[in-house]
Formats: C-alpha cells, structure tokens, sequence
C-alpha cells in the first residue's frame, strides 16, 4: 500500500515537472519569437518544404560530390542562419532600418568591383567570394534600396516631394542599371517593387506617369537593338550577356509553325523549360510524392531556378497551389499589418519586403510554368542559395519588426508604471518616445 502511494507522488511530481517544463518553454518561445503569428507559421512551413524539395531536387550535386547529406546540411545551415536573422531583426525596433542608406552604400562598391573581383557562374560575373564565403551583392542591393525608398517615401511633407523624388529616381537608377549589366531580371523586379512603393507612398501620378513612359520606351528600345546587336559582337566582352537575352527572347516569342516532331524535339535552345514542361505533366495531380522526381536529374537548375516545377512533379497541382498560396497570404498578411500601423516607415517596410517576396516567387513560378522567359529569379525561402536564402529571412524580420514595434497597443492609466504591462507594451512605448524625440531633433536641423 505504501509502495503505491509513494509511486502516485512520484507520478503526480513527474507530471508537475513535466507541466512546469512546457510552461517553461512556452514562456521561453513567446519571448523569443514575437510579432505575427501567421508570418511565422508561414515561415516555419516553408523551410520545410524547403528541406524535402531541396533533399530531393540536389541529385546532380550529390552525383558530382558523391556526399549524400552534403548539399542538404550545408541547405539546413542557412535555414538556421535564416531563423537567427529574422530572430535578431524583429527584435530591433524598426527606427533602426533607416541607416539601411549605408549598406546601400556599401552594397554599390561591392555591385562595381563584382565584375573585376567576382566569382564567374554559368556565364555571369554576380558573385564575390570573400574569406572563403561567396555572397551576391544585389541580393543586398535590393533589401537596402528598399529600405532606402521607404525611409524617403516616410519624409515627404509637401514641401521637399520633389527633392525626394529626385533622389529616390537617382537611387534606382544607379542601383538597377548597375545589376542589370549581368542580371537583368533582379534589375527590373527591383525596379518595378521601388515603383509600387513609390504608388503606394502617395508620390504624385503625374511624376510616376513620366516614370513609366520612360521605362517602356526605353525597354521597347532595349528590345529592338537585341534584335539587330550581331551575334558575334556579343560572344565576349561587355556585351556576353546580351547572347543570353537575345537567345531567352527569341525562344519564348517565336511563333513559328512547326512540325510535331520538330515541336517535341529537345534541344539546347529549348532544354530547360522542356524538361520543367515534362516534370509539370508528370505530377498530375497529386504528384508522384516526395524523392520520386525524375526530372530532377536532367534539370540544370532543379534545386533554384526550376525547383517550382519540382514541386509539382513530387506533390502535383495540390501542392504547387498550396506553395502558391503561401506567398499570397504574405502578401495579404503584410496589408493587414500594414493598414494597423501609424508610421509611415515600418508601414512602407512590410509592403515593400511582402510585394518584394511575393513578386519574386511569382516570377519564378511563371518561368517554370512558361509564361514568361526563363530569368533566373529563385523561389524565396526554398531554391538553394546562401546568400539569397539569408535576405529573404531578413525581409520577413523587418515584417515582424515592423508588426512588434510599430503597432500602438492599448495601455493601461498607468503607463510604464502598471505592473499587469507586458513586456512588449513597454518596448513599444520607449519605441514611441525615441521617435518622436528623434522628429523633434530632424525638425530643429531642418530649421535651422
């Protein structure tokens, strides 16, 4: 009798500690990871989505190095830098983001030494290999140009629009004609989110108009003299990457009418979106499940560039739908956010890292389904890619920084002083004193 009582206390104490220990972590998670719940969720989804398509789609790597588990480590190692980045970033304030402005600097010395310095991959000079790391600096590029073009869009007061205007155009410019000269897509998708973000941050249409009349005479320009630059002028030099662009636009726009044998003939002009075609048609709809991929292994680009038409091939239209809609609810998430926050910064911080997310994944899903000519664009959070997999975790820190610290939450009558305040109310209300100490003090330098 005694042996029984003494092992429903021991029980009793284990379940106890059991319940102190989950209570424990939660606690310890709810202080850790803060901010939206479903950016998070959307998160954690993708990167496990992530670890299976890349496991599976990296066989070409795997048969090079005849490692197994290499690829996919060195894979899980940046989605754990991913999670330290967007652990780190949302719990900055985002008043902090403005001096983006500064690793936009650095980031044009790295764009105009990448073509003397840089590392050459498949015919273009975009990245640089520093202490044994290879980084791509337009991939920093675009988060600071971003974040730049937001911090000048929140300054506007009426009287200094068109300076800032000046600035903002200036910047793109610069930034995007630099990128375009070895990757011509990045270029323009940069380009087209600062426009957006301009739209949205109330710049006026008649100066946007202007923006893009020039944009489109000056691609239709671009278009015609890939059709009359000689073929041999472009086999080295400066002009190396027009072969690429002549050869991508005069397969996607040719409308020639062809035999059926000549149609489903596979050739170097038409290998990368014939097999991303037969992986499409060989998922059906359910797909042929995780690992059974055959098109992987004739894919150059299965694990970045045509990792989408992987997921379809392995998990059928079902779950290319459903990674399609993952990217959707960013974008709708980050409005939601963005139309509960005051501030024009962090405001124009979640739409432009959302449309900058949002607008990536659906270009490289339109490539592998082909709708548009092939550009090169990974799909965020899942292709492989050190570099382009870190700032895209950083674009979802600065959505959950944004959400934490720039949102007003309701207080009690006693401010800092009440003893129910959560942690979080009390940084929010430090946050809202610096910044309006801090528009006190850029009001008194532009007065004087």
């Amino acid at each position: 009798m005694l042996d029984k009582l003494k092992d429903a206390i021991e029980s009793s104490n284990f379940q106890e500690d059991m319940e102190n220990s989950r209570s424990t972590l939660a606690k310890l998670g709810s202080k850790i990871f803060k901010g939206d719940k479903v950016i998070w969720l959307v998160f954690v989804i993708l990167c496990v989505i992530s670890l299976v398509e890349i496991f599976s789609a990296t066989s070409t790597i795997v048969y090079r190095q005849q490692n197994q588990w290499g690829p996919i480590l060195r894979h899980t190692m940046f989605l754990i830098g991913g999670v330290g980045i967007i652990v780190l970033i949302h719990n900055i304030p985002y008043r902090y983001f403005s001096s983006l402005i500064f690793v936009l600097i650095g980031s044009i010395i790295l764009l105009l030494l990448t073509p003397v310095i840089g590392t050459t991959i498949n015919g273009a000079d975009r990245w640089i290999s520093i202490f044994g790391f290879t980084i791509q600096p337009s991939e920093i590029a675009k988060i600071s140009l971003m974040g730049t073009i937001a911090f000048l869009l929140s300054k506007q007061n009426g009287m200094n629009d068109g300076l800032l205007f000046k600035w903002m155009i200036g910047l793109m410019v610069v930034v995007c004609g630099i990128i375009a000269l070895d990757n011509l897509s990045t270029a323009v998708l940069l380009f087209t989110v600062c426009f957006l973000l301009m739209f949205i941050g109330n710049v006026k249409l008649s100066r946007l108009l202007k923006v893009a009349v020039t944009g489109i005479a000056f691609l239709a320009l671009f278009i015609v003299m890939l059709k009359v630059i000689p073929p041999e002028w472009t086999n080295s030099g400066p002009l190396s990457r027009v072969g690429t662009w002549q050869s991508r636009l005069d397969e996607f726009g040719s409308h020639k009418e062809v035999s059926d044998e000549t149609y489903y003939t596979i050739t170097d002009d038409n290998y990368q979106v014939a097999h991303a075609k037969i992986a499409i048609a060989n998922g059906g709809i359910f797909g042929k499940f995780p690992g059974n991929s055959t098109e992987r292994d004739f894919l150059p680009q299965a694990y970045s560039d045509f990792i989408y038409a992987i997921i379809i091939e392995e998990m059928g239209i079902i779950g290319g739908v459903f990674v399609l809609l993952l990217y959707i609810i960013i974008l709708i998430r980050s409005g939601m956010i963005a139309r509960k926050i005051e501030k024009l910064f962090p405001k124009y911080l979640v739409l432009g890292s959302a449309l900058m997310l949002s607008m990536q994944a659906f270009i490289n899903m339109a490539v592998a389904v082909n709708l548009i000519p092939v550009t090169g664009q990974p799909l965020p959070l899942i292709s492989r890619g050190g570099t382009s997999l870190l700032i895209t975790s950083a674009y979802f820190g600065l959505i959950l920084s944004a959400d934490r610290f720039g949102i007003g939450k309701k207080r009690g009558k006693k401010g800092a002083d009440n003893p129910d305040q959560s942690d979080e109310e009390n940084e929010t209300m430090v946050s809202e004193v610096i910044d309006k100490l801090e528009e006190k003090v850029e009001f008194e330098i532009i007065q004087v």
